[in-house]
């Protein structure tokens, strides 16, 4: 019971002011005003004693109401001007209460500025309680911060895009790290998200970024078409939040704050070397953070959606949403296509070189096709670079990009023993394999082209002197020195023709 009630219990029980006084430990004086509002009050004791404390306490200590100051006319009719103030760079609610000061010398000081400031503005922009059905909605978004990792290829510290997806009903959360906000990232990403809760929502709340919204409007937004192919697969309508009003998707903007701390924190000295190992990464806190109880709640938010949302969920079609692009390219001399979207060179067979093609590409494929027929596939790749395939070069670029140690020494090996030899020796006393290969080129051209056995026996003269290199082989082979008598070239010996002029032995004797 409120003193007021039991001062005026009292009163009516007789007692007097000072006895009041001593038994609710009040000041005499205070005592005395209260008893004096009592008697020239309209209403009796016995009404008074009916009303709720803050009703009663009321009607005693009204205060001192701010719209009954002058001050408080002055001060409401420049709120509009504050607010437009504040929104600018570089001011201050200080610089504004000094202004203020200096135009009226008499007015609050700053500690009562600041606080009908902010009840004003408070009152202007009111805000409403947001009630959620389950599996009704669905709120995505992009954190604001990235996650960096690592290029293994090239050393480059690169930033992956950050997607966000809760189901407001059970504040259930996705997480996926994408390379950007594409079209094509978002709608992958958002993909994942349907299969991560197992089924899709009434309605999608993305934000007003290019891959889902075309042209934003606070009535009527145009979506993206792709957005709603991708809502008719799945089945669910896009209505996107309105322009620079978070608070239509306060439960995912809410949870990306959140995440911040629970998964970003955790993961700050972790370096990663591509986007999938972020994701691994995610999937193990993500966990964590879903089944964890919720403050001032006895379930997690996985209990709740396992409990009441996941069977409210539409089910998700069969068919995974494939986004197809097309392009109509011509095959360059090296025989590849340059896919500009990627920044990335695709080979396809040599045969069709100058030819057009058509290509088809989704998120994780490229297709090539040429006069309707399918004539190359390939993994899609994001950068500079080239994706070639073997069968596609020919003998000539084959031969050239598979040149190694190995591949020469296999090739003399198929062709001669003593070739194969000769090649080990070169190679093991270059520290530098790719300076001899020419050499090794031009030992393979002459070897086609030099009688077997002469080349051998060129090759081992070579080997036995240690002299490993073209230019003497050729030589040796071409004045045919040393080799005269020792290789059998295979002609049939032919007895010398008898005749006069013959001298023999016994000429010299």
């Amino acid at each position: 019971m409120s003193k007021i009630k039991q001062l005026m219990q009292l009163h009516q029980s007789g007692a007097s002011n000072r006895e009041i006084a001593r038994q609710l430990g009040l000041n005499k004086e205070t005592v005395n005003t209260y008893v004096h509002k009592l008697k020239v009050h309209e209403l009796s004791i016995n009404e008074m004693l009916t009303l709720d404390d803050p009703i009663l306490e009321s009607k005693f200590v009204a205060g001192n109401a701010a719209h009954k100051d002058n001050r408080f006319e002055q001060f409401k009719g420049q709120i509009a001007y504050f607010e437009q103030e504040l929104a600018r760079k570089h001011v201050t609610r200080k610089i504004l209460w000094e202004e203020y000061l200096r135009a009226h010398p008499n007015g609050y000081r700053y500690t009562q500025f600041c606080f009908h400031l902010d009840q004003m503005l408070v009152v202007r922009k009111p805000t409403s309680i947001l009630e959620h059905n389950a599996g009704e909605k669905l709120y995505v978004d992009f954190a604001g911060d990235t996650m960096p990792y690592v290029d293994s290829e090239t050393g480059e510290v690169k930033q992956a895009q950050v997607f966000v997806a809760t189901l407001p009903y059970s504040n259930y959360t996705f997480l996926m790290a994408v390379h950007s906000q594409k079209t094509e990232d978002f709608l992958y990403a958002l993909s994942c998200a349907l299969s991560y809760f197992g089924g899709s929502p009434k309605i999608l709340v993305p934000d007003n970024l290019k891959a889902a919204v075309t042209k934003a409007d606070k009535y009527e937004p145009d979506i993206n078409t792709v957005m709603e192919d991708f809502g008719n697969h799945y089945g669910f309508v896009v209505c996107p939040a309105r322009a620079r009003k978070p608070r239509d998707k306060a439960s995912v903007e809410n949870s990306v704050k959140i995440i911040y701390q629970w998964i970003y924190a955790r993961l700050r000295k972790r370096t990663f070397f591509s986007v999938e190992e972020i994701n691994t990464a995610f999937t193990e806190e993500l966990g964590k953070y879903n089944q964890t109880r919720m403050q001032q709640k006895s379930y997690s938010r996985e209990e709740k959606f396992l409990a009441e949302e996941k069977q409210k969920l539409t089910c998700l079609p069969k068919k995974i949403f494939e986004l197809k692009y097309y392009a109509t390219l011509r095959v360059a001399s090296n025989n590849c296509i340059y896919l500009g979207r990627d920044k990335h060179y695709y080979s396809v067979p040599y045969q069709y070189i100058g030819e057009k093609v058509s290509v088809i590409y989704t998120r994780t494929l490229v297709q090539i096709y040429c006069k309707g027929k399918s004539i190359a596939t390939h993994s899609r790749r994001h950068g500079f670079g080239y994706t070639t395939q073997s069968e596609h070069l020919c003998s000539t670029h084959l031969h050239y990009k598979e040149r190694s140690p190995y591949y020469y020494i296999q090739s003399a090996e198929r062709r001669s023993p003593v070739l194969c030899q000769m090649m080990k020796l070169i190679f093991a006393q270059t520290p530098t394999p790719e300076t001899v290969y020419r050499r090794c080129d031009g030992l393979l051209s002459l070897q086609r082209q030099t009688d077997p056995a002469l080349f051998e026996r060129a090759c081992q003269i070579a080997i036995d002197n240690n002299i490993l290199n073209y230019k003497f082989v050729e030589r040796m082979i071409k004045k045919k020195t040393c080799l005269m008598n020792e290789i059998d070239f295979q002609e049939t010996e032919k007895p010398l023709p008898k005749h006069e002029n013959i001298r023999g032995g016994k000429y010299y004797n």
